[in-house]
């Protein structure tokens, strides 16, 4: 068996790659490891909308309870909300139980330590090695009263005053805003802390039944909220995934505006404010070529990293940078949160349109897309990596590197979460890199298959 950890915790299909068993192994092991020198550690779990998640829930709770640890459940709650409450009401870990904007069928698990940061390669590493070579001697099996309790919280409340009081008293009144939770996790939470800053809300894809979640609604598919902006005659639209760590707009003409336009839009309004740290965002190879000419023009540095919001965190706190993410949506604002937060971000987008005065469509201006085309190409899991040793593909990638004779790029790379390898090209004419996208992923699949 290869690593249990991907780029963003444990991921799998529910029952079948992440069974009871798993669930049940890494709440033992992860309570060991993050918590072994506490006496009845305190381990908060949060879970989003998927018909998995009671299954796993409970399997976790056991594991956790084993070893001593008191567990609190949150309930359906949001991935960044976990991760702000464990910090904030002084939680020992965290749980996430959540595939985020996979489908319903896909759950994970992820941990939080202490101060609400997701664990590092080292701590996954250890809680891994017990798991996989069986060092159960050493995870100790509480006895007696020593035995954990479960409890029922409801924090949600706390959390959403929290989002609010990001907002330094702003509030939404005079704007009408379309809001698609996904079927996820943000069903609840969302739509009330914009009602309550006077917005005029009107919600889709807010009655998750277990396995609509992220299903033609949401972050990853659009059309929905693009139909009902347009419709409502909203001022611009928001959508979620499925745990609300990341979240994309649409104007009030049904054009969407994603995260590179997002990040450049809050981080040239830190810069006018002198907040934006360093002068400098944090991005990954995915963002459009776009986003790097205009960061240039206002005179914003950019510090690039693989794709997965670790490493866009990793190089934050290496150089002490207040915003970064990915073209997802996925934004990372860490004067106020310690992982990606859809709601956090939506809301201060929100904040900047209303003071701005102007229309979202005029301010999502602020950069120029060059075409971008993202296929991607199913490769079993246990494959994804064999594209890079393959002559075939390998000289098939170098023709259409040679084509774009610098005026694009193509960027080949396993999915870290999902049996996907994804091939990305950006270049002046949509239709040939569609072509070559296609061709790319096509060789993959059937060299790989």
């Amino acid at each position: 068996m290869g690593r249990l950890f991907g780029t963003d915790g444990v991921r799998g299909i529910a029952n079948k790659e992440l069974t009871c068993e798993l669930a049940f192994d890494l709440g033992r092991a992860g309570a060991y490891v993050l918590t072994e020198t506490k006496q009845k550690p305190k381990i908060l779990i949060g879970k989003d909308t998927r018909i998995s998640c009671d299954m796993l829930e409970a399997a976790l709770c056991a594991g956790l309870t084993s070893v001593g640890a008191d567990v609190y459940l949150a309930g359906v709650v949001t991935t960044p909300a976990i991760a702000h409450l464990v910090k904030s009401h002084g939680f020992d870990a965290g749980v996430m139980i959540s595939a985020s904007h996979n489908p319903y069928e896909f759950n994970g698990i992820k941990f939080f330590n202490s101060q609400g940061f997701k664990l590092s390669d080292q701590i996954e590493e250890k809680i891994e090695d017990i798991i996989l070579n069986k060092k159960w001697d050493e995870v100790p099996h509480a006895q007696f009263d020593a035995i954990g309790r479960v409890n029922r919280v409801d924090l949600k409340k706390d959390y959403q005053e929290f989002l609010k009081s990001t907002l330094n008293g702003a509030n939404f009144k005079g704007l009408k805003i379309v809001i698609d939770c996904a079927n996820g996790a943000a069903y609840k939470i969302a739509p009330e802390v914009f009602e309550d800053l006077g917005a005029e809300v009107v919600v889709i894809n807010n009655q998750p039944d277990g396995t609509n979640i992220n299903k033609n609604c949401g972050s990853t598919h659009l059309k929905a909220l693009q139909e009902e902006v347009v419709k409502n005659k909203a001022d611009f639209g928001i959508a979620y995934d499925g745990d609300a760590d990341r979240t994309l707009f649409v104007d009030e003409e049904g054009n969407i505006v994603d995260g590179d336009k997002i990040m450049l839009l809050l981080a040239q309004n830190l810069k006018q404010q002198g907040r934006l740290k360093n002068d400098t965002l944090v991005v990954t190879v995915m963002s459009n070529m776009g986003l790097f000419v205009a960061a240039k023009e206002f005179g914003i540095e950019l510090e690039v990293t693989k794709v997965g919001d670790r490493y866009v965190l990793e190089k934050m706190l290496e150089g002490g940078y207040s915003i970064g993410g990915e073209q997802s949506g996925h934004i990372i604002l860490l004067d106020f949160a310690t992982t990606g937060d859809g709601i956090l971000t939506s809301l201060q987008l929100t904040k900047l349109i209303k003071e701005s005065g102007k229309k979202l469509s005029e301010l999502a201006k602020i950069m120029k897309v060059y075409p971008q085309v993202l296929i991607n190409a199913k490769v079993e899991n246990g494959k994804k990596d064999l594209y890079s040793k393959d002559p075939v593909i390998l000289e098939a990638i170098k023709k259409v590197e040679e084509k774009l004779n610098g005026k694009g790029r193509i960027l080949i790379r396993p999915s870290g979460t999902e049996p996907l390898v994804r091939v990305m090209i950006e270049g002046e004419d949509y239709e040939e890199i569609k072509k070559d996208a296609s061709y790319i992923a096509s060789l993959i699949e059937s060299r790989l298959s």
